[in-house]
């Protein structure tokens, strides 16, 4: 059985831009089924946006063969909104990700971000760094 994970933008973005970065692993992990990406329309909406960043310097050709590289291995969930028992992070920006591992009911948040790290002890699914999952997901294959 696979892994429910939400993996934040900056995450799926190593994951993906970056093919041979410290992040490779991740994505060959979400597409031989060792994990089940979560997304929502707000998380893909970021992705979207952050892929067209300049720095990044992909075509729109490169962006949609990543996005097919990703999406297509991802389960949508749908009804995140505001979710009792929940903290709320100090960056808004980044309450999508723990209402979407809630209401999708994810075993783990992957994520370098500090604000979502500050809140580990406060929520029902692990809340980790892309490391700390790394043989969990590794094992489950």
């Amino acid at each position: 059985m696979s892994i429910r994970v939400v993996l934040d933008t900056n995450v799926v973005l190593s994951a993906l831009v970056f093919e041979e970065g410290r992040l490779a692993w991740l994505r060959r992990a979400w597409m031989t089924g060792a994990c089940v990406p979560l997304v929502s329309r707000a998380t893909v909406e970021e992705l979207l946006r952050a892929l067209a960043y300049p720095k990044f310097g992909l075509s729109r050709e490169d962006r949609e063969e990543l996005l097919g590289d990703y999406l297509p291995f991802s389960e949508s969930v749908t009804g995140t909104g505001m979710v009792e028992d929940l903290p709320e992070c100090t960056d808004p920006d980044d309450q999508k990700f723990l209402e979407l591992a809630s209401v999708g009911r994810a075993r783990f948040l992957v994520t370098g971000d500090k604000a979502l790290l500050s809140l580990r002890e406060r929520c029902p699914f692990r809340i980790v760094r892309p490391v700390e999952v790394r043989d969990s997901l590794l094992a489950s294959r």
